[in-house]
């Protein structure tokens, strides 16, 4: 068992990013030298200071209005917690570490994504999140997805109702 309640950190912590916007609480709820790392974008920070200015000048505060986290799936371990939940946003505002470069197409965005959070103790070390891009880039209007092996919004749909259909891009499904 883990000496803390893991998932009471975790919701303070997604409290103070999300519903709060505040950036010296969230940091106060991770380890000195924390780091986060974006995975399909490799946007975060490591160390104190980088993740800061990135929370700062790229994330906390710089989110949709309209930003909303469902949750789907929480796994706890001993030491951290993977959350699986649909992000929806619609494309209003600079999304930097989300669509770096990319000007706002005020396109509805609706995605699953993957929270890997690592602890130490009573804070935060790490969190690896993972989304699909390429879902991300057809939903902004950014990639054309015919022909491709890629889905938009359905694929987020999919995983809160598990009877939609399945094997629709398949040649035979």
């Amino acid at each position: 068992m883990a000496d803390h309640d893991l998932v009471t950190l975790w919701e303070a912590h997604c409290r103070y990013e999300f519903e709060t916007r505040d950036v010296d609480a969230t940091m106060a709820t991770m380890v000195a030298e924390p780091y986060v790392n974006h995975i399909p974008t490799m946007t975060g920070g490591v160390g104190h200071d980088a993740l800061k200015r990135f929370y700062t000048d790229h994330f906390i505060g710089a989110n949709p209005p309209d930003f909303a986290m469902v949750p789907v799936s929480r796994t706890v371990g001993t030491d951290r917690v993977v959350d699986e939940f649909v992000v929806r946003f619609t494309h209003t505002t600079e999304i930097d570490w989300m669509l770096p470069g990319i000007a706002p197409t005020g396109r509805t965005v609706e995605i699953p994504m993957i929270a890997i959070v690592q602890f130490q103790g009573d804070k935060l070390v790490h969190e690896h999140i993972y989304w699909d891009q390429a879902s991300v880039l057809v939903q902004a209007g950014l990639l054309d997805p015919k022909g491709l092996p890629v889905t938009g919004a359905d694929q987020a749909r999919k995983v809160i109702d598990k009877t939609l259909p399945s094997n629709a891009l398949m040649r035979k499904p």
